[in-house]
């Protein structure tokens, strides 16, 4: 079930640019009249929701991911996207209860760990946030994007000491990343830190990073 929600993921992206507006207008009215013909298909649903959500259309996607999940209450698509649609409409209670349904029957999914986390920021709960980040890093060791997520929100929460420990891992993970630098470059100089930094950028460039391109942050390291 989780590679065919990661395939869905990816057939989001490769769609959305592939359709203009009118094209996936004209795809709701057509998957519309087959749903009318076929109430009970969810795969027809999961269509329409995911046309809606390339519409920004995020009530009408939240209604039908409703209507799969009236059909199979299990359905790990709709309930990781209801979640999705529920923080565009700023509705962060109902994305938590879905994204913990979701994690409730498929543990090991980092993004919607990362959902979660995401959400109890957005409702201020900053102990279960930082609970969730650590649950995320401990359940995903091995992932960057745990270690820069907790990193994100320290720095967020102004806890530079640990974020820039949070950071270093993230860059062990995947090392080819400038952002992750540059986030660790952040974190240093707004500890004050600024031979520091200016150290991480020396040795991003002997690395192969143009000079140029730091630009902006050697010049807060004066």
């Amino acid at each position: 079930m989780r590679k065919l929600l990661i395939m869905s993921l990816m057939l989001m992206a490769v769609c959305a640019g592939a359709q203009t507006p009118q094209q996936w207008r004209d795809s709701v009215s057509t998957l519309m009249e087959q749903i009318r013909l076929n109430p009970e298909n969810t795969g027809l649903r999961l269509l329409k929701a995911e046309a809606n959500i390339n519409l920004q259309q995020w009530e009408y996607a939240v209604a039908e991911y409703g209507n799969v999940l009236r059909l199979d209450e299990r359905n790990l698509a709709a309930l990781f996207f209801r979640a999705f649609c529920h923080t565009q409409l700023r509705h962060y209670d109902l994305a938590k209860v879905d994204y913990e349904s979701f994690i409730a029957i498929q543990p090991q999914h980092l993004e919607a760990h990362l959902g979660l986390a995401h959400t109890l920021q957005k409702l201020g709960r900053k102990a279960d946030t930082m609970d969730e980040l650590n649950r995320i890093v401990q359940l995903f060791p091995d992932s960057a994007d745990a270690y820069a997520a907790r990193a994100a929100y320290e720095t967020e929460q102004k806890q530079y000491d640990v974020a820039v420990y949070d950071w270093d891992e993230a860059i062990r993970r995947r090392p080819e990343s400038l952002a992750l630098v540059v986030s660790k470059v952040d974190a240093l100089l707004k500890q004050g830190k600024r031979k520091e930094a200016h150290d991480v950028l020396d040795e991003t460039v002997r690395k192969g990073t143009p000079k140029g391109a730091l630009r902006e942050w050697y010049d807060q390291c004066k």
